[in-house]
């Protein structure tokens, strides 16, 4: 890891600092003219609605940018029909903020079966509809129909996430990098804030975001490789090809992934290159990345640094007013609700599931806050946010309880190529000692005016085995009821391709909790997630998670289909039907089976949810073809009876008219 990192409060501030800090940051020309403001020296364009909160990204680098000294407005869901909305808050000084929001844009808007969702969450009073499909490519259009030659910076979850070519599941096609779709000058991957503060301050200074070449975390477009770069090209999936480079002794070395134009016609290709992009995901020994698109040449510099604590201190200590933007009048905004008395302790996982964008984005170095700057957050709830009752709903982030988990051994870390610290077992370089977050837990809930800290983030178990006090010490005082942890599946051939641990690991956590809970004299629950059609699933798969459910009693409402998010591994398996965590081959490569129609998709679901009586004529189908009739009956050790309710399994009653089932609870534990 580069030793020599500048701090990002370190910067001299910029002259505007002068105006002090704003209540809120602007949304209209009235409220800059409050503030003395002439102009914006950036703009922040978002999905998302306003919330100055840290929970936001639009927030976190908006105060951010503020704290440097520069004046910051935020374009919050524009109406992007045309450019009128982008011109609000004028011209800015310096450029434009692009991004899409909490949630890449296509898996707000749209479920697993691409089904249009009528909500958003990060919406007032839930309205859906309110950003368009692929946000990032349509804001950073009209930012230039608005002012032609203002630079346009993109970043977030959506540019982060399709900074490559990228297999698009509501396409059905494999993708340019967004950065040529959107004809940005820089896109920023990762956790922005050490890229964003030197792009920021070096604009300032004079230099075009579109002219910076040697900051972490961002991509940019070239006609030509530099000279002094030696190109590193791909082993050939073909083992008799030798494989091909441009050497020069003594040269940077940058590796090339397969073009646009052949990961686009070949899915092995494509899994190939997200073999090789996953590889070099450690800041310590990154390399820079480079894939031709067309005549041009897309450059990735390496991942950015991950935050020091006391930088992460300081990004949480912003003057956040904790609340959405006066201008949305008190509308229930879901998103806010869900984290309003809710506290991030970390960021980043190591666990490197396959199928979860947050080690792409975040990165597997776990970055944690102080318990001193932890505990103040706590007060400031107390004491700032209106309706606080005493109860914290969650000290989290990624998971729960990866806080203050780090590698044992800096140098072995600063090496490290695996995609996971935790899969296939658990590294025995990794510290897993959870004593730091027992001890924040104990004095978190002695603070003043504190009743109940509970735990909401979900609980990686294999990880919590390795220290029974933690799990005692959650049972007894942090649970309110139910607990939130994500199995996915219960067979190794699915688990295997999630990176996830055998389901042995749940069953042991599940003894220890409720003997702690049966100690505690608590009546508590797990609830457990679990995923249908993930690659490496099959029919025969989903039947025994079924069979698994109903053995332990289990009645789940919701269940999730998996959905290819675009650069996950899992995507790859699902595209190209090969195994991107082992080195792909044309011949004797592994391949993985996967469920891509949707009648397989919706039986693989309709599994998860074998008591619902709308699912049963699928399910006895199913069950026949696969053979096994023997489990339709009555008996206790059958997954679906014979017979069905009149009016229902066809989705309309008798009459013609839509069968509307009442609405169920989040989650609901079977007892016979």
């Amino acid at each position: 890891m580069p030793s020599a990192v500048k701090d990002i409060f370190s910067y001299r501030k910029y002259w505007a600092h002068r105006f002090g800090t704003a209540p809120f940051l602007p949304m209209s020309r009235q409220e800059m003219d409050l503030l003395g403001w002439d102009e914006c020296d950036i703009i922040l364009v978002t999905g998302d609605a306003y919330i100055d909160h840290p929970s936001f990204g639009m927030a976190i680098i908006g105060r951010l940018l503020e704290a440097q000294g520069f004046r910051v407005g935020i374009i919050a869901q524009p109406e992007w029909t045309d450019a009128s909305a982008f011109k609000r808050l004028g011209k800015p000084k310096l450029f434009f903020g692009v991004t899409a929001g909490n949630m890449d844009s296509m898996v707000n808007r749209y479920t697993a079966d691409r089904r249009i969702r009528s909500n958003d969450s990060y919406t007032p009073n839930d309205e859906g509809g309110k950003r368009p499909d692929r946000s990032v490519i349509v804001y950073s259009q009209r930012c230039r129909e608005a002012y032609r030659h203002v630079p346009v910076v993109i970043g977030g979850i959506e540019a982060s996430l399709r900074r490559i070519a990228h297999y698009d599941y509501w396409s059905d096609k494999v993708r340019r990098s967004i950065l040529v779709d959107s004809k940005a000058d820089l896109l920023v991957y990762g956790n922005a804030e050490r890229a964003i503060v030197a792009i920021a301050h070096r604009a300032a200074a004079g230099e075009p975001p579109g002219t910076l070449r040697d900051i972490r975390g961002t991509a940019f477009l070239l006609d030509a490789i530099p000279p002094g770069w030696s190109v590193m090209a791909p082993q050939p999936l073909d083992d008799s090809q030798p494989p091909t480079s441009v050497s020069d002794e003594g040269a940077r070395q940058v590796l090339r992934l397969p073009d646009y134009e052949q990961v686009q016609k070949d899915p092995l290709l494509y899994a190939h290159a997200s073999r090789l992009l996953h590889l070099e995901s450690n800041p310590g020994n990154a390399r820079p990345i480079v894939q031709r698109h067309g005549a041009r040449e897309l450059w990735l510099t390496p991942p950015p640094l991950p935050l020091t604590t006391a930088e992460l201190d300081r990004v949480f200590d912003l003057p956040y007013a904790r609340s959405p933007h006066p201008a949305y009048e008190g509308a229930r905004i879901a998103a806010w609700e869900m984290i309003r008395f809710s506290v991030s302790i970390m960021r980043g996982c190591f666990g490197g599931c396959s199928f979860c964008s947050i080690t792409e984005h975040e990165g597997r170095i776990i970055q944690s806050r102080s318990e001193e700057s932890i505990l103040r957050e706590i007060g400031e709830i107390r004491d700032r946010v209106p309706g606080f009752t005493g109860v914290i709903s969650d000290l989290g982030g990624p998971t729960a309880n990866m806080y203050r988990l780090a590698c044992k051994d800096k140098q072995t870390e600063a090496v490290c190529r695996r995609p996971s610290c935790v899969f296939p077992e658990i590294c025995k370089n990794l510290g897993t000692d959870h004593s730091a977050l027992v001890s924040l837990y104990r004095k978190a809930r002695t603070l003043p005016g504190v009743k109940k800290i509970l735990i909401g983030s979900g609980v990686r178990y294999d990880l919590a085995l390795t220290s029974p006090d933690y799990i005692k010490e959650l049972v007894s005082y942090h649970v309110g009821g139910y607990l939130k942890i994500a199995p996915e599946h219960t067979e190794p051939g699915p688990l295997a391709k999630m990176m996830k641990p055998a389901i042995g690991s749940y069953d042991r956590f599940k003894a220890l909790f409720d003997k702690h809970a049966r100690d505690a004299g608590k009546e508590l629950y797990l609830i457990p997630y679990f995923i249908a059609a993930h690659p490496g699933t099959t029919d025969e798969d989903m039947l025994n998670l079924a069979l698994w459910l109903k053995r332990n009693r289990f009645r789940l409402d919701q269940v999730q289909t998996f959905l290819p998010s675009p650069m996950s591994l899992s995507a790859a398996m699902y595209h190209s039907e090969a195994n991107p965590l082992r080195p792909i081959r044309r011949q004797g490569g592994e391949r993985v089976v996967t469920a891509k129609g949707l009648k397989q998709r919706r039986l693989q679901k309709a599994f998860l949810r074998y008591h619902d009586v709308e699912n049963w004529p699928m399910l006895r189908d199913a069950l026949k073809r696969m053979g096994r009739a023997d489990l339709i009956g009555p008996g206790k050790h059958q997954l679906v009876p014979s017979w069905q309710p009149p009016g229902t399994g066809i989705g309309r009653r008798p009459g013609g008219s839509p069968i509307k089932p009442p609405e169920p609870p989040r989650y609901r534990r079977y007892r016979p």
